[in-house]
């Protein structure tokens, strides 16, 4: 009875926490927070400063004692304590803004599907932890699916490839199921360090992660440009210690670039080489699908869809798939509990 009250009182929420971007999204409301995945730390007091835009401004320009750090790396936590403080931050302020009540929600977040049991134990202790009332966990290859409006509860093979920030999900889903799965730590945030050690390597030059960024949004591909593209890259000059600017062309960017993208494109094959004949029939037909941040890199499909001989197309909006489609769980747990990875202890919808 009293959870039935909780329930009427109460709007549940679906988290797509990132490695480098975390969205909320609230139940008959939609996508309501989208925030760097940052948290800005006094590492003498101990005391957070800052957390998501605000934090994200102070990356690289913070006096010793203060570090603007990522509280999770490669899809995981590493520091549970600032990611704790990070989700109570973004549930406190989703009730600041009157987006749900006053009683603590429940909470439908995403994890990779590799992750191990502790680490999955990690997310929902410290999703706990920061205000929810009860936990469940989806993997965001599915979630990513389901907000690509896939079928996924039908016998037919959807090809799903989430390229996030720390990592790449890649997985075949059929009758509301991950038939085969893989989760690769190389994604969005490994092509910045890639960036880095190009300039580095090449220039003699040493850059910020903030600038990598941008230059891989600005110029980066992984497959030859019909117009060539170049854009300055700032940095010190590790030789003569002072400040230096040089341009790069998208060609230096997508030499930088291709370890990765080609580990990438490979456990893509293999997940192929791996897919039951009667799914991949139907992903032949149906095509190789593209979602997150990382899938908008200029010609990704095209190499994909090149090197593997099926259609490849990144879906609509694939920044917000995880998120929208851990909401659509929300907004129809009759249908789709099944989906999540503790369905079983799901609470019947009231």
């Amino acid at each position: 009875m009293f959870n039935k009250i909780l329930s009427h009182f109460s709007q549940d929420i679906a988290i797509d926490l990132g490695t480098a971007n975390s969205l909320i999204y609230v139940k008959g409301k939609g996508i309501v927070i989208s925030e760097p995945s940052v948290v800005a730390v006094n590492k003498k007091t101990g005391q957070v400063l800052a957390i998501g835009n605000e934090a994200k401004k102070m990356v690289g320009r913070t006096p010793g004692n203060i570090v603007a750090t990522r509280p999770l790396v490669k899809g995981v936590i590493s520091d549970f304590e600032v990611t704790e403080q990070m989700l109570k931050y973004f549930i406190e302020k989703v009730r600041r803004e009157k987006f749900i009540l006053g009683f603590p929600p429940r909470v439908i977040i995403g994890i990779p599907c590799g992750v191990t049991e502790v680490e999955r134990r990690a997310v929902q202790d410290a999703t706990k932890s920061a205000g929810a009332r009860k936990v469940y966990l989806i993997e965001q290859p599915m979630a990513a699916a389901i907000g690509a409006r896939f079928s996924v509860q039908e016998a037919g093979g959807n090809f799903i490839v989430d390229i996030g920030g720390g990592t790449t999900e890649i997985a075949v889903i059929s009758l509301g199921g991950l038939v085969i799965s893989k989760s690769l730590r190389i994604a969005g945030d490994k092509m910045n360090e890639n960036i880095i050690y190009f300039a580095q390597e090449e220039y003699k030059l040493l850059v910020g992660e903030r600038t990598a960024e941008e230059v891989k949004i600005g110029i980066g591909s992984a497959y030859p440009l019909k117009e060539k593209k170049e854009t300055p890259i700032r940095g010190r000059n590790l030789i003569t210690g002072l400040p230096e600017e040089i341009m790069v062309s998208d060609e230096d960017i997508r030499r930088a670039l291709e370890k990765s993208v080609k580990q990438i494109v490979q456990v893509i094959k293999t997940t192929i080489e791996e897919t039951p004949p009667e799914l991949l029939a139907d992903i032949m037909s149906q095509g190789i699908y593209l979602a997150g941040g990382g899938s908008m890199l200029r010609g990704l499909d095209t190499l994909i869809a090149k090197e593997t001989r099926i259609p490849c197309k990144i879906i609509d909006d694939p920044l917000t798939a995880v998120a929208r489609g851990a909401g659509m769980v929300l907004e129809n747990l009759d249908e789709l509990q099944e989906v999540l990875v503790e369905a079983e202890e799901m609470e019947p919808p009231k």
